[in-house]
């Protein structure tokens, strides 16, 4: 269907497929740099509170601020942070690297502009699942090459390779939909695991489904991370499949990587203090 078909819909489902949303002290949406809007997720008042910045996945295609607003309201309450929810920009209208400079954008403004919120810009995370992860995963790479701190990259069902070596019909739309061209599936923007070296990228978090086949791209990067000398920790939740992060209404254990990823956050965050 047409993209703008397939938003309307994923956006419609999403209270549906993850439940009760979870109040938080407040929301604020603003532009945090230009064209690029974020929305910031404050559990408490007052305190002055570390950071994640956040990335939906949608196969770079569809998902929004909407579609994860349950995922964004656990995560502030239950890792204590801000959470930064970023509306980047979507294929096919904005094609591979627009996705990638909004997501860069937003960590130098959480860098930067952190503190003008009650953020703590030393105790910072990225995080997002499936294109989310694959995103989160290319601007920690970009932050350990400028010596920007970064505590977690979280990595739900990430998209870490964008040539696939089993061409799937379903993967091989999304795909379409966001490179430009076959070569730009090479660029270690797209396909993180192609990224000649990992060292000194942040300590990972990488969680996946047992019934998803990207589960075999996180085995891998997990591998790379270990080989370079990062802390890693792969965890695979047999029985869920993909996009289960946000479907805690109606698949019974996807809560429990909802919790996993809170947890690590809070000691990522402890370990930074």
């Amino acid at each position: 269907m047409a993209a703008e078909e397939a938003r309307r819909i994923n956006d419609r489902e999403a209270p549906i497929m993850f439940g009760p949303v979870e109040p938080v002290f407040s929301v604020e949406e603003m532009e945090i740099a230009s064209g690029l809007r974020a929305r910031i997720y404050r559990p408490v008042a007052r305190e002055v509170l570390p950071v994640l910045l956040y990335f939906h996945g949608g196969g770079w295609v569809v998902g929004s601020l909407d579609s994860h607003d349950g995922v964004a309201r656990f995560l502030a309450n239950h890792a204590g942070s801000l959470v930064v929810s970023v509306d980047y920009r979507l294929g096919p209208e904005n094609r591979f690297p627009a996705a990638v400079e909004d997501a860069w954008a937003s960590v130098m403004w959480a860098h930067e502009h952190a503190a003008d919120g009650g953020g703590d810009a030393s105790r910072l995370a990225v995080g997002g699942d499936s294109s989310g992860g694959n995103l989160a995963a290319v601007v920690a790479r970009h932050a350990r090459d400028r010596g920007i701190a970064i505590a977690l990259q979280l990595l739900v069902y990430p998209a870490l390779d964008c040539r696939l070596n089993d061409p799937d019909a379903e993967l091989e739309w999304w795909l379409s939909q966001y490179l430009r061209t076959d070569a730009d599936a090479l660029d270690p923007d797209a396909s993180p695991l192609r990224a000649r070296d990992l060292r000194g990228v942040a300590p990972a978090l990488i969680l996946s489904c047992g019934l998803d086949p990207l589960r075999v791209q996180a085995e891998a990067y997990a591998q790379r991370l270990r080989e370079a000398g990062v802390a890693v920790e792969h965890v695979c939740f047999e029985g869920l499949i993909h996009t289960a992060y946000r479907m805690p209404g109606v698949l019974p254990g996807a809560r429990d990587m909802l919790t996993a990823s809170a947890d690590a956050l809070l000691s990522a965050f402890e370990r930074t203090t």
